[in-house]
């Protein structure tokens, strides 16, 4: 039976149908960091023409989930949000965000990571979430 890979592919393309909706992109990764971005528009707007705060909670359980999984590949091991508090600072209509997530805590079983929104063209903070995850063994 094949070992399945410890590091898969993060890409957009290679994302989910639900995680490709969000559009987020992974720029580079580290055991402690995550950078990307993703370009919001039409697609992501309430009725009411903001962007929908399930985007901004998609793009932070992915960036925490990716990140802290790249922090324990090594261990044979990956992680999975248990918890997923996102906070919305400031309406969008659409905008290019950056996407910045930072390792707060890594122990042996959990994990919490930091990730903050910000839309590029203004330098604001849209979103900042808060991940918790639990490594488990790869299966």
């Amino acid at each position: 039976m094949p070992i399945p890979n410890p590091v898969p592919d993060v890409s957009l393309e290679a994302a989910s149908r639900f995680v490709a909706a969000s559009g987020f992109v992974v720029d580079e990764v580290t055991a402690t960091t995550l950078s990307g971005h993703a370009d919001l528009g039409e697609h992501h707007l309430t009725p009411w023409g903001v962007v929908h705060g399930g985007v901004y909670a998609t793009i932070v359980e992915s960036a925490g989930s990716i990140a802290a999984s790249h922090a324990v590949a090594d261990r044979g091991e990956f992680a999975v949000g248990i918890h997923n508090a996102t906070d919305f600072l400031r309406p969008s209509t659409g905008a290019r965000i950056a996407v910045a997530a930072s390792a707060l805590h890594q122990g042996r079983t959990q994990q919490l990571w930091e990730v903050v929104i910000t839309d590029t063209a203004t330098s604001k903070a849209l979103s900042r979430g808060q991940l918790r995850l639990q490594n488990v063994p790869l299966p």
